[in-house]
């Protein structure tokens, strides 16, 4: 990748210079109409002529050549003597020569067309995008790069016909070798269908080659994938189920508010192809986050939450019956917000189990959620790989290119402390975002463009063609599976409707919507193609039909009489514990004397090779004595003898922030640093005996509140034998993650019956830093819910009233011995 990788820059800019005299003029970049971005292509200068390059540069690498010249005078070296040359251009000879010869037709290529053709399939691997057929409208007006025309590389129609060689090094695809010659007319039809059909293409900015050629040899396939009769029923029968949920909610409650699916009707088959085949490749469990558009048909027929209890909640059945004894109901939310969870069998005969997390109206605050229960799965299913638990998150693209808390979350995903082994990330495409068009809400060609941050490839897709839906979908979970790490897939599609079904669209996008208003459904495209084919008939259509149909009817019966089950708060793992209008039992959080007195020599001992800084050692030294006469016993002691009696007891702790392995106050020094070989060593790691890597964590995050906390969140969700801890660098600093406080941990459970056992340290002092250290703001925390515990070290008199009356229940932590209580009784609720 790296030699092909300087094609774009003095070879290129040379061929330009040198093909001048022979290439026909420069036609205007075409055009196609209105697209998905807001930045065109501008022409480029004319590059410099190249200056005449020496003998004595024969040893620079492949593509660093500047001129013809240069390429003639390395072949007579070559040729003399193949040492003389750098490697890549020894390789590049030996196989041109070796190919080329046999054949008449490519006799009369020569090396500067060798490099032409390079060129020219380099620049479809990394622009064929931008003249792919994406636009399921047909209005985007995106410029064909000039890299794509055929002149620019001296070849006229002449040529078409030509045999060429293209085979070179290890590169895959088109590239790789013992490929046959190709007239140029056929390479060019191959480019067109690899990069220039439904699918869009964007790899080639991922600096590692074995990845690329991976995704060259998924792409530049020398036959389109075909899909058998079967295959394509269950494809259709998908579709139409997909289609007609959507048409059978807009018949029975045409006024209601249900942020529909229509336009975008192949996301579910799609994502029903995608977990079969990650099924297939090992994948166990999905955690699945979305916004509300297309919400209730994932969940009903992506996640089989049952359709009568969806309907029910149209005539306002959302909430368990009253009356129940120790049934807490809660306050309810709007249907589109709601999650479930269902084991569901694949095609390939497997069980996978998928959790939809509930979310608010504020769009992309679940993506940090989803993503730290998808890690906390796999740590409490020993999933080491992290090839079993996978995360899933569905965007927007008005939110994916502008809410921040998408690229907080991505810049989580190869941290070592809070990967997952990648994530999917999938766009619903409508090229408007409520009522803004792409050109005001976003700098970039694409939506998509914040995730090549990452080196993410990104997969844009027709949405009316749904075999290249199904196709990028499966790609996309292969490639989860094999690189473990994140990829995208841009579903280029349209909203039929509004923003809801009752907002009127025509007011803010006229042609647009003009447009759609003929254009037909994708399942009337796909019915089309199979009937065309002759893989179905219209009587295997229309038994779909009748078949989807009577099952809804079905269910739209049922719903009338619809009872909601009593809940189970969510998983097995917290079975028994109470609601918050009931009573709990706190066990006793004591430790006896000698446990903390052996777990305490563990905390504050170092390895007698281990080289601490001067002043650390001094404080590990003070922190013996404390443990040893039992007297003095600080607060970070306090802290630390917490943790490490709660680990040898077999519980997990987690603790998570900026800066909180030494603490922003210098006082924790969780990890210490050897002051010679920089080598680290965390004492609480090795205070149980064959204790596992993770089960005490502590990790500086990156400097994020809002993802963080929506991490670790969601980590505590999964299970509550744990301690989870977030702590902000300085407690006045949790403002920036206010949307996770207000809208998860403070009526999460009020709103969805989700608990969470979520500590958050909030450390601050007056010491002269201004007000933005200073408090905490503890008035900030007043409007959360009064079923939350809340730890208050020297509590104001006035500030204790206004929270009693509140109903906080109050822990008042004047002493490091309550601070170790307090965190103890964290697992110790029920």
């Amino acid at each position: 990748m790296t030699w092909f990788r300087a094609a774009s820059g003095a070879a290129r800019l040379a061929l330009r210079r040198c093909l001048a005299t022979r290439a026909p003029p420069a036609a205007a970049a075409t055009r196609c109409g209105r697209g998905f971005h807001s930045t065109a292509l501008r022409p480029r200068s004319a590059a410099p002529a190249p200056r005449a390059v020496p003998l004595s540069r024969l040893s620079d690498s492949f593509l660093d050549g500047t001129s013809s010249v240069y390429l003639e005078e390395l072949q007579r070296a070559w040729e003399a003597d193949p040492s003389s040359v750098d490697e890549s251009w020894d390789n590049f000879f030996r196989n041109f020569v070796a190919q080329a010869s046999p054949s008449a037709g490519v006799s009369g290529q020569t090396i500067q067309e060798s490099m032409q053709l390079l060129l020219l399939v380099r620049a479809y691997q990394v622009n064929g995008h931008m003249m792919a057929k994406l636009d399921p409208l047909g209005l985007d007006d995106r410029a064909v790069p000039e890299d794509l025309r055929l002149g620019l590389y001296g070849f006229t129609d002449a040529d078409l016909d030509r045999e060429f060689f293209l085979g070179v090094w290890r590169m895959s695809g088109f590239l790789s070798e013992n490929r046959p010659v190709l007239t140029l007319r056929e390479i060019l039809s191959k480019l067109q269908q690899a990069y220039c059909g439904p699918i869009g293409y964007e790899y080639m900015h991922i600096p590692d080659r074995d990845k690329c050629n991976w995704l060259r040899e998924k792409i530049e396939t020398a036959k389109p994938r075909d899909y058998d009769k079967d295959r394509r029923l269950v494809m259709l029968d998908r579709l139409i189920w997909s289609t007609q949920f959507e048409n059978f909610l807009a018949t029975k409650w045409a006024t209601a508010k249900r942020f529909g699916l229509e336009g975008g009707e192949t996301l579910i088959p799609g994502m029903k192809e995608m977990f079969d085949r990650a099924a297939d490749l090992g994948v166990e469990n999905i955690v699945i986050g979305m916004p509300h558009r297309g919400r209730l048909n994932v969940l009903g027929n992506v996640v089989r939450k049952p359709l009568s209890q969806i309907f029910s909640e149209f005539t306002g059945g959302t909430r368990p019956v009253e009356g129940e004894d120790g049934l807490y109901t809660g306050t309810g939310d709007v249907k589109y917000h709601l999650g479930t969870s269902y084991d569901r069998p694949t095609r390939g005969g497997k069980r996978i189990h998928l959790s939809l997390v509930a979310n608010p109206s504020h769009l992309e605050a679940v993506d940090p959620v989803v993503i730290g229960k998808t890690r906390a799965k796999q740590f409490y299913s020993n999933d080491a790989d992290r090839t079993k638990n996978m995360g899933i998150l569905i965007h927007g693209d008005g939110s994916f290119a502008g809410q921040g808390v998408v690229y907080e979350t991505l810049h989580l995903s190869a941290l070592p402390n809070y990967t997952t082994g990648g994530t999917i990330h999938i766009v619903v495409n409508n090229q408007v975002a409520f009522t803004t068009d792409p050109r005001a809400g976003r700098s970039s060609q694409y939506c998509t463009d914040v995730a090549k941050a990452l080196n993410a490839p990104i997969f844009h897709v027709n949405g009316d063609d749904l075999e290249a839906v199904v196709r990028v979908c499966e790609l996309a979970a292969e490639w989860r599976q094999t690189f473990h790490s994140d990829v995208v897939v841009d579903l280029i599609c349209y909203r039929r409707f509004g923003h809801n079904e009752i907002d009127e669209p025509s007011f803010t996008q006229p042609k647009m919507y003009q447009v759609i208003k003929n254009h037909p459904s994708s399942l009337k495209l796909y019915e089309q193609k199979l009937l065309g084919s002759g893989d179905v008939s219209k009587e295997d259509v229309q038994r779909i039909h009748d078949k989807v149909n009577h099952i809804l009817n079905e269910e739209f019966t049922k719903s009338k009489h619809y009872v909601p089950n009593k809940r189970d708060w969510l998983s097995a793992y917290w079975t028994g514990f109470k609601s918050p209008e009931q009573i709990s039992r706190v066990r006793n959080t004591g430790v006896k004397p000698e446990i903390l007195k052996r777990v305490g020599q563990a905390i504050t001992t170092l390895p007698e090779n281990f080289n601490p800084h001067r002043a650390v050692k001094k404080i590990f030294e003070l922190r013996a004595a404390m443990i040893e006469s039992g007297e003095g016993i600080d607060w970070a002691v306090a802290e630390a003898l917490a943790f490490a009696t709660l680990i040898v007891e077999g519980n997990h702790v987690r603790l998570s922030g900026q800066d909180v392995e030494r603490g922003t106050f210098s006082h924790r020094h969780a990890v210490l640093h050897d002051q010679e070989t920089g080598a680290k060593y965390c004492p609480l790691d090795h205070v149980a005996m064959n204790q596992s890597a993770e089960l005490f964590t502590v990790s500086n995050s990156s400097l994020s509140e809002f993802a963080v906390l929506g991490f670790e969140l969601g980590y505590s969700m999964e299970n509550p034998n744990s301690l989870v801890l977030w702590e902000a660098q300085f407690g006045d600093f949790s403002n920036g993650a206010q949307v996770m406080f207000d809208q998860f941990l403070s009526s999460g459970e009020a709103k969805w019956l989700r608990q969470t056992g979520l500590v958050v340290l909030l450390p601050h002092g007056y010491d002269g830093q201004g007000p933005e250290h200073s408090s905490a703001r503890l008035e900030r925390f007043l409007q959360m819910s009064d079923d939350n515990p809340f730890v208050i070290p020297e509590m104001e008199p006035t500030l204790r009233k206004q929270i009693q009356e509140c109903n906080w229940q109050v822990v008042n932590v004047t002493t490091p011995a309550n601070y170790f209580h307090v965190l103890r009784r964290q697992v110790s609720l029920s």
